[in-house]
């Protein structure tokens, strides 16, 4: 890696989710040298950090499989020790299940889980108390299956994709009620500008149509949160699951592209850059279905998760060449999932 890419980093780390390990392994971000790993007890899916109490949240939303093709919900999170990388505590949730998506508001102390419905109830999101780690309620989602979460910079407003519903669900955390449903495919990741002016949404979700339906064309909705309203799209050539955006609006697209043809198996994905302003910078083969992305606190280097390969490409933003690739231990056909970057205590 580039010294002037390097320079910085030294103490900070990476933690990667191993869905079929079930593992978090931690990666020097300076080195990419391997620090560890922690095993789990079911099939993690997404992490979160906590920098003011220095914990590393884990979702794990069913005993074994992915959604829809899985052998029964959870109803727990794993809380972790940043720094020893040991298990402090099972936070359990029930009688909600299938937890998923979390979002830190560090400054409330609030941590934000969506939750998958049930008979009696929708689905919604949990708030966590993360000093006494202890559920403080629930707000509904109105739609089965809040898949990501994202909370707007000023810690008010939340937004859930959801997989099983034609709508962004938008909730007022203050209040903890639903206010709006922003009209789009069934969604996939979502991801604020740093303003909060803009909301990125992967639609439509990758399941959606059945064979010989028409399909709605993959993008980015781009949704002004002003007004509510889907201000224009963003083309990709294949369906999107992950979208992030890094401190300087930089927005990552990770894009899962097929062999032609159906039953097509997969093939390398493809991180695809857009600037704040919405205009295409270019982007670079990655893992086989990308699913999980974030970035360095400065926004110069960015991480491709890629569970069918069950790699996580580093990429320099800059340039936009791949830094270094990280295999990531798996037992089963898939592999790397939900990602943090963990800053050094100081």
């Amino acid at each position: 890696m580039p010294q002037s890419v390097r320079a910085g980093r030294e103490g900070d780390v990476l933690a990667v989710v191993s869905l079929t390990g079930p593992t978090v392994s931690f990666h020097d971000a300076a080195t990419d040298r391997h620090l560890g790993t922690t095993e789990l007890a079911a099939e993690p899916h997404e992490l979160c950090f906590d920098p003011v109490q220095r914990l590393l949240w884990c979702s794990t939303p069913y005993f074994s499989g992915n959604y829809h093709t899985n052998t029964g919900r959870r109803s727990d999170l794993t809380v972790l020790d940043a720094d020893t990388r040991r298990v402090v505590e099972i936070v359990d949730l029930a009688p909600e299940h299938g937890p998923h998506g979390l979002a830190l508001d560090a400054a409330r102390g609030r941590l934000y889980v969506s939750v998958e419905g049930s008979a009696d109830r929708p689905g919604g999101v949990v708030v966590i108390d993360t000093a006494t780690r202890r559920p403080l309620g629930r707000i509904d989602t109105d739609a089965p299956v809040p898949h990501w979460f994202v909370l707007s910079p000023d810690g008010t407003t939340g937004y859930a994709t959801n997989k099983e519903a034609p709508f962004v669900s938008v909730v007022d955390l203050g209040a903890g009620t639903l206010t709006a449903k922003i009209e789009v495919p069934g969604s996939e990741g979502l991801a604020l500008s740093p303003d909060g002016a803009r909301l990125y949404v992967a639609a439509p979700h990758a399941g959606l149509g059945a064979p010989g339906e028409q399909r709605p064309e993959p993008g980015i909705r781009v949704i002004d949160t002003g007004t509510l309203r889907v201000a224009g799209t963003l083309p990709t050539q294949d369906v999107v699951l992950p979208v992030h955006t890094t401190v300087d609006g930089t927005l990552l697209v990770g894009e899962t592209r097929r062999e032609p043809g159906p039953g097509g198996g997969q093939v390398p994905g493809h991180l695809t850059v857009f600037t704040a302003d919405g205009h295409r910078r270019g982007g670079l083969e990655v893992g086989r279905l990308p699913l999980a992305l974030t970035s360095s606190p400065d926004g110069r280097i960015g991480y491709v998760a890629a569970i069918g390969s069950s790699t996580v490409d580093i990429v320099d933003l800059t340039s936009l060449e791949r830094l270094a690739r990280l295999d990531v231990p798996r037992r089963g056909e898939t592999g790397a999932h939900g990602m943090a970057y963990l800053p050094r205590a100081v």
